[in-house]
């Protein structure tokens, strides 16, 4: 199973505010899309309570928390990262979709990373990414775009893997 992290950062590794995205990239949530199409998404409870239509449509959902009464229809919750792991084993590549503290768990055996670039600071972020070491990691792809009518911001898609 290959375990990859996709994210969106701002220049300094913001990733949201107030439990939602820091802003709207439809490009990157188009990219986010096909991207996890068919696949399996983990996430933390308050990220899948961000969402705003409840589970991903055509992706397996699985919701990390600590508490053990909760139920989510439409998704497995899971007590800890590693139990969902297990229950994962056979699967060709899983998404970890956020917040922080999953993204913090799983980058010690992450094997892929794919990472929008949001060009931009947003000093009223509240979350951001745990730092990495980029030593060991390898830029597979790049693509650059600018601001457009549709994005307010210029950005990057890329690709990095171990």
């Amino acid at each position: 199973m290959i375990t990859s992290i996709i994210v969106a950062l701002g220049e300094n590794n913001e990733i949201g505010k107030d439990g939602k995205l820091l802003c709207r990239l439809p490009a990157d949530l188009k990219h986010f899309k096909e991207i996890t199409w068919g696949h399996t998404v983990i996430m933390g409870r308050k990220t899948f309570e961000s969402l705003p239509e409840g589970p991903l449509p055509n992706r397996k959902n699985i919701v990390l928390s600590r508490n053990r009464d909760l139920k989510i229809e439409g998704a497995k919750v899971y007590r800890t990262l590693n139990s969902a792991l297990v229950y994962l084993l056979n699967e060709n590549e899983v998404f970890i979709i956020g917040g922080a503290q999953i993204y913090e768990q799983i980058l010690p055996i992450v094997d892929k990373i794919y990472l929008t670039k949001i060009h931009a600071v947003f000093p009223d972020a509240d979350a951001f990414f745990p730092p990495v070491s980029m030593s060991g990691w390898k830029e597979i792809k790049r693509e650059t775009f600018p601001a457009d009518e549709k994005n307010p911001y210029p950005y990057s898609f890329i690709e990095l893997a171990h």
